[in-house]
């Protein structure tokens, strides 16, 4: 699929699936479920005719599992699943993260806690940042604000899978995968992926190889773990983020995804009446870019978090900044569907308060 250049009216579902081939996507497993349909739907007759390999399924486990042997082999493969279906895959992203597999997931965050609604929501917020499933790890964690990043960041996904041979995760939700907008398709250089070292592809003419999770010998546990976090914090040079109008700004809002999206509508409003409000929108939620928000909070800066949530970012921005200041809270519920307007008037207030 060589599209250098092409520009593409389509949904953030399909600028994903777009992505993913455009990044060597070989194998797709998933299984359906709102609001993420068109990723697989895509995927199902667009990767076979191009060579790769579609499975529907009979469970988001089943997929996960499936997704764990393909990246084994070192090829590259991803699953998508939204809120609900991500949670019964964390067993099988805890084992690629113990088993140093890269593997890239993407979640469509729905409305939650339990089965909830289909509409946007970011409160997949912790289970994506900390980890998720059992254990001790980390997943890398980008979150993109337009369809043309959810391209952008299935290409990166994929590199920095297999640079740090970690599972990667893409955390989008209902209004990034359901809307439509123009995307420039372009083909990137592919850095070697450097599998030849571990990946299990047939013994014959060398020493066998064992992917595993699981360390019994004495010490051999602890040993991986300080490797793992040794890793982990190497991944904090990878951290990323959207400064918008923050120079001068008397308070910085810190959003992700689509309400950094929507946030960014209403600070261009309130500039225009004169009020210094400005933007950090994280694009990496796992590293955090903590040393972006205590450098603005040196300089005095005021701060307040949004998040379609109950407050779960805001947990980051305090610690990044807890030696200068504190951020203000405000959270839309999922279930709403906020505007620009929805987020005026909490800017306003904290602008005002000094």
């Amino acid at each position: 699929m060589r599209m250098n250049g092409e520009r593409k009216f389509i949904k953030g579902n399909e600028a994903v699936g777009y992505g993913a081939m455009a990044a060597g996507l070989r194998c797709y497993f998933g299984y359906p479920i709102t609001p993420q349909n068109e990723i697989p739907e895509f995927l199902s007759s667009a990767l076979p005719a191009a060579g790769g390999e579609f499975v529907q399924a009979e469970s988001e486990l089943a997929a996960a599992n499936m997704l764990l042997g393909a990246v084994s082999t070192g090829v590259r493969a991803m699953t998508s699943s939204s809120s609900p279906g991500i949670s019964l895959m964390q067993e099988a992203i805890s084992y690629m993260a113990g088993s140093e597999l890269p593997g890239v997931i993407v979640n469509m965050n729905r409305g939650g806690p339990g089965l909830g609604d289909i509409g946007p929501a970011q409160g997949d917020y912790f289970q994506s940042t900390r980890g998720g499933g059992h254990g001790d790890y980390r997943t890398l964690v980008l979150a993109p604000s337009t369809c043309q990043e959810a391209y952008d960041m299935m290409i990166a996904s994929f590199d920095l899978a297999f640079k740090y041979r970690n599972p990667v995760l893409m955390l989008g939700d209902g209004i990034i995968g359901g809307m439509k907008e123009p995307v420039t398709m372009w083909q990137p250089e592919r850095p070697a992926d450097h599998a030849e070292a571990w990946q299990v592809d047939g013994a014959a003419g060398r020493e066998k190889r064992l992917i595993r999770s699981l360390r019994l010998d004495e010490g051999e546990l602890a040993q991986h773990n300080r490797h793992l976090a040794a890793k982990y914090e190497a991944m904090k040079a990878e951290a990323r983020a959207e400064c918008f109008l923050t120079d001068d700004a008397e308070l910085v809002v810190v959003a992700f995804g689509s309400m950094g999206r929507i946030a960014k509508s209403g600070i261009r409003k309130l500039r225009s009446e004169g009020f210094k409000v400005g933007l950090v929108r994280p694009i990496t939620l796992y590293p955090f870019p903590a040393d972006v928000l205590e450098t603005l909070a040196a300089q005095g800066k005021r701060f307040l978090t949004i998040e379609q949530n109950t407050g779960q970012m805001v947990e980051d921005v305090r610690l990044a900044i807890r030696r200068h200041a504190d951020s203000e809270f405000f959270g839309m519920m999922p279930g709403e569907l906020p505007g620009a307007e929805d987020l005026m008037a909490p800017m306003l207030d904290a602008v005002r308060r000094k």
